[in-house]
């Protein structure tokens, strides 16, 4: 752990220099990447393939020197193994077989049922826990109920979740035992990463900015506490990483409630906000936007300045406010690095 800068922000220790990782670092705008997924055929077939999936994951830590590596998988591989269809359309995202009513709620697999769908997933944690060097952090992850489900009932992302929220108003008790469901495969799935080998796991809930008041409370918070709960329980010591996107004022009190040991927040809120609100009950982790790995220049070098400067009185991972996107440029990830190192 002494080694491990990521571990010793979860822990609550100040350093000089944030350690740094970035959501999506294994992605489309790497060009080993693109060679590695063509190799595999598919987005599937390469989630599925445990040495593919471990060489995407190694290739950012191997360019950058990142402080930790996020398990290359994908949150709709759990309504998979549930049951649910799921495939990938070119240009334009997941598709999955919905879940709209009880007696499609019913043809779901048990929970106990899904790791032998999840099994390659393990192995890639198994691999990297052997591969990674000894001071690099292994994050694994799962979305969180509620973003989830948006997608196993609308069968595809949706710009306002628009069909979760009318199966909430319309019939409470499938979509409730829905996610239900899902939180208790998605302890089950992490709990099995950690098994294999992951020292972190975070939860996304890309979503969560869509439950208003009490909802985001019942939908968001509470699943987040039930799964960090039975994590710690299960994995005495685990750090657990929470992602309520979109949070808002909510993310105030969200790691007291949740168990979380690091709130992760996304560019809406500023870095001086974070540290007075968010900073000191937990680690925070952000919240450059994505859209400076584009751009590049002096303003990224400059808000890149900003945050480590903001939060630098307390617990901080960088990272961006929300994943790297296809159109960065390589190039500016390295000096972004070099901004907060240098």
């Amino acid at each position: 752990m002494a080694e491990k800068t990521i571990l010793r922000a979860l822990a609550g220790e100040t350093q000089d220099v944030p350690p740094i990782w970035m959501m999506r670092q294994a992605g489309r705008y790497l060009p080993e990447y693109r060679a590695t997924r063509a190799k595999a055929g598919d987005f599937l077939s390469l989630c599925y393939n445990s040495d593919l999936a471990t060489e995407v994951t190694l290739q950012p830590i191997r360019r950058y020197g990142f402080d930790a590596a996020i398990l290359f998988a994908d949150i709709l591989l759990v309504p998979q193994a549930l049951g649910a269809d799921l495939w990938f359309v070119t240009g334009e995202g997941p598709r999955l077989s919905t879940i709209t009513s009880q007696a499609e709620l019913e043809q779901l697999r048990p929970v106990a049922d899904i790791h032998e769908t999840l099994s390659p997933i393990y192995q890639t944690v198994r691999n990297l826990s052997q591969e990674l060097p000894r001071d690099i952090t292994l994050i694994g992850f799962a979305g969180a109920p509620w973003t989830v489900a948006t997608y196993m009932i609308a069968g595809r992302g949706t710009p306002d979740q628009g069909p979760a929220h009318a199966l909430k108003q319309e019939n409470k008790p499938v979509f409730e035992a829905l996610l239900d469901r899902v939180t208790e495969a998605t302890i089950e799935y992490l709990s099995a990463q950690i098994e294999a080998g992951a020292e972190v796991v975070k939860l996304f809930d890309s979503w969560a900015g869509s439950l208003k008041d009490k909802d985001f409370e019942k939908y968001s918070r509470d699943p987040a506490a039930r799964i960090v709960t039975e994590l710690k329980r299960r994995h005495p010591g685990i750090p657990v990483i929470a992602f309520p996107r979109g949070a808002g004022d909510k993310y105030i009190g969200f790691a007291r409630a949740t168990g979380a040991d690091c709130v992760a927040v996304d560019e809406t809120v500023s870095p001086e906000w974070v540290a007075k609100h968010l900073q000191p009950d937990s680690c925070v982790q952000g919240n450059l936007k994505s859209s400076h790995m584009v751009t590049g220049g002096d303003a990224m070098i400059s808000e890149t300045r900003h945050i480590v400067e903001a939060l630098r009185n307390g617990p901080h991972i960088f990272n961006l406010g929300h994943g790297i996107t296809p159109d960065a440029d390589p190039d500016n990830v390295q000096r972004m690095i070099d901004a907060i190192r240098g």
